[in-house]
């Protein structure tokens, strides 16, 4: 079953776009597959769309991230909040429909309150300099964890509100 079949895309793109200004993270809904599943964009920071710019960046800290986590919300039935490679938060939301994982929608982009730029990571990943990487991320959003919280409850009602399920319990 696909997210497409569900609910048609502009439904999955108006979730992206209510994400994204309720919350000011970069908001993605996936496909099993891990791909996005619309065009829509817009970015929290000036560096996530710089590590993304670069091979390395888009294959070992964006989407080795965001398959971890999907994976790990798959199996646990249920949302998901870690810090990816570079530092930044990152929250997966597991979509099932009919007790089928059919994809998940993510939100990232935002420093933890206690969370920094892994600037050294970031740099032996993608070969951006350091001075540049400093320079990037002085526009992340700090997110503290009562955000992050408010920002999953209301994706899960959101992708509920679709006939979908956030959370799945095992049994």
């Amino acid at each position: 079953m696909r997210l497409t079949e569900i609910r048609p895309l502009k439904k999955w793109m108006a979730l992206e776009r209510k994400i994204v200004e309720q919350s000011g993270l970069d908001a993605n809904v996936f496909d099993i597959e891990g791909r996005r599943i619309s065009s829509f964009k817009q970015w929290a920071n000036k560096l996530c769309p710089a590590i993304k710019d670069t091979d390395r960046g888009q294959s070992f800290i964006c989407a080795v991230a965001h398959m971890n986590l999907a994976t790990i919300a798959k199996n646990t039935g249920g949302p998901i909040v870690e810090e990816c490679d570079a530092g930044l938060v990152k929250l997966v939301v597991p979509i099932f429909y009919k007790g089928e994982f059919v994809g998940a929608c993510g939100a990232c982009g935002g420093l933890l309150n206690d969370g920094e730029v892994d600037d050294f990571m970031i740099n032996k990943t993608t070969g951006i300099e350091n001075e540049t990487i400093e320079t990037l991320s002085t526009d992340i959003p700090v997110v503290d964890t009562n955000k992050i919280e408010k920002v999953k409850e209301a994706i899960i009602a959101e992708i509920t509100q679709m006939g979908c399920q956030a959370e799945l319990k095992k049994v």
